[in-house]
């Protein structure tokens, strides 16, 4: 009687050290699941920010593509406007030099006429010099407005490539909020491989406990074993095995499953 107070006794210190360490595993536990919840609401963030990128890229290239639209277009009437300036003003040079010569074609003719009207020679000389300014002013404003063409081209350029420079910035932006997604997933399946580990080891702890348990006062360890019996093949004993029933969860303990037991015969394999 005394050895089996010894041994209960011995038991029961083992119970209280198994009891500590699962403890200190179910705060392991507990503070995993916590870091894995926190992982999960920067993934969560994460992915949030990302789809707003995303849709926020999507908006501005759909945008800079209307205005590159538009921008090429107006590049493409500027030049057109341009080319028809330079032909208008091709035709231009071209009349003043035939002016040019019909001017001295009129002085020789004014050389001609001198002798006979100076009134007429007066007429002509007015004529040519209001053809002339005329001409003058027309070249002038078609070189104003050649200008002008080319001043907007290049600002239409340069647009475009402050554009191009957004748009490889958001790229830019997106690359890296996948890249932040990537590491939270990697974090999350090594949060969850600890998790699987952690409960593993809480499995194998449980199942000690259970086969540490001393026995009830007033019974010997011989009645204890007799009571678990095989229904099917009549094992009794050590040959029975006690394990947590993973379908059946009775409550859980700061979001830890307790399940309910069931028995396992060592000798046939009957569960009951």
């Amino acid at each position: 009687m005394l050895d089996l107070r010894a041994k209960v006794n011995d038991l029961e210190k083992q119970l209280t050290d198994i009891k500590l360490d699962l403890k200190q595993t179910i705060e392991k536990l507990e503070k995993t699941e916590d870091n894995l919840a926190e992982t999960e609401d920067k993934l969560q963030q994460t992915e949030t920010e990302l789809v707003e990128s995303k849709a926020t890229l999507a908006k501005t290239t759909a945008d800079h593509q209307d205005v590159m639209s538009e921008k090429e277009e107006i590049v493409i009437n500027l030049n057109t406007e341009i080319d028809n300036l330079k032909k208008e003003l091709e035709e231009q040079k071209s009349n003043t030099a035939d002016l040019e010569n019909n001017l001295a074609l009129k002085e020789n003719k004014i050389s001609e006429l001198t002798s006979s009207s100076e009134e007429k020679i007066a007429s002509f000389t007015s004529e040519l010099e209001t053809i002339k300014s005329e001409l003058e002013s027309k070249i002038s404003d078609l070189e104003s407005q050649l200008s002008e063409a080319n001043s907007k081209l290049s600002a239409a350029e340069e647009e475009k490539s402050q554009l191009n420079i957004q748009l490889n910035e958001l790229k830019g932006v997106l690359s890296q909020k996948e890249g932040q997604i990537q590491d939270l997933s990697e974090k999350i399946s090594e949060s969850a491989q600890v998790i699987e580990s952690t409960t593993a080891q809480l499995s194998d702890v449980e199942e000690e406990l259970d086969e540490l348990k001393p026995p009830e006062v007033g019974q010997t360890r011989f009645a204890v074993e007799e009571r678990l019996t095989c229904p099917m093949c009549g094992a009794v004993g050590s040959a029975i095995k006690t394990v947590e029933d993973k379908d059946k969860v009775l409550s859980y303990v700061s979001h830890i499953p307790m399940y309910a037991k069931k028995r396992i015969c060592k000798k046939c394999g009957y569960e009951f």
